[in-house]
């Protein structure tokens, strides 16, 4: 089994379908997405809906909890900055309808999926103890051990921290698929779009599933041409 996991595309369709359309040269049978899926991006609600057409498998992330959650109505900007996303808050909230709120709240903080050799890959923004706590790069093998827990299954796929990596800890695969959307190693100014950078490169991890094992190949893909406007997941 190949699945192509991603992460933290915060509405950046464009990055989105750049990724995918590289994906469709290689035949693969799940997408999994790692949260922080459509905030504060310029196309939240078209983002949601091909992710849904492509039948991925997603868990929530701290951004779709806020936006699903929370009332920007009632909330105090301390910043300019607070004050600008505050005001998108209220804009993706209304582009994306009650119905696709309800789902985004409704979304798993975890997802478990049994692999090939017996083992089981669990799939969470942050991390499996606390789904809001990001494991990343810096941290020892000690520090991610204790976020992993006793349940966090032999393969940890996630995201929030935009860098991706992959170590063994003990006996457990930690695989970060870095961001679709917040790339750090690759954003730049938009011109067009205030809330947020426009991203230049685009992170995505191959995890292939074996009677053996598994295989992970991290990907990144260049976003300086326009992206394809298509989508397609086996």
């Amino acid at each position: 089994m190949l699945m192509l996991a991603v992460s933290d595309i915060h509405g950046h369709l464009d990055a989105l379908r750049a990724v995918l359309a590289t994906a469709e040269k290689r035949s693969f049978h799940k997408l999994l997405v790692a949260g922080d899926i459509v905030f504060p991006g310029p196309e939240p609600l078209e983002t949601w809906r091909r992710l849904s057409a492509a039948g991925a498998v997603m868990v929530q992330g701290v951004s779709d909890r806020a936006v699903a959650t929370l009332d920007p109505n009632a909330l105090s900007a301390r910043s300019e900055h607070e004050r600008t996303m505050l005001e998108r808050m209220k804009a993706v909230r209304s582009e994306l309808g009650e119905l696709v709120l309800s789902r985004l709240k409704r979304l798993p903080t975890h997802q478990r999926i049994p692999l090939e050799d017996g083992s089981e890959l669990v799939l969470v923004h942050g991390s499996p103890v606390d789904p809001a706590e990001a494991l990343t790069l810096d941290m020892t093998d000690e520090e991610i051990d204790a976020l992993l827990g006793d349940a966090s299954g032999d393969v940890v796929v996630c995201g929030m921290s935009h860098v991706p990596f992959h170590r063994l800890v003990g006996d457990v695969h930690v695989i970060n698929v870095g961001s679709i959307g917040e790339a750090p190693d690759g954003l730049g100014a938009s011109p067009t779009f205030p809330y947020a950078e426009r991203p230049l490169v685009a992170h995505a991890t191959w995890i292939e599933s074996t009677p053996s094992g598994i295989r992970v190949e991290p990907i990144i893909v260049p976003l300086d041409e326009p992206a394809p406007r298509r989508l397609a997941a086996r």
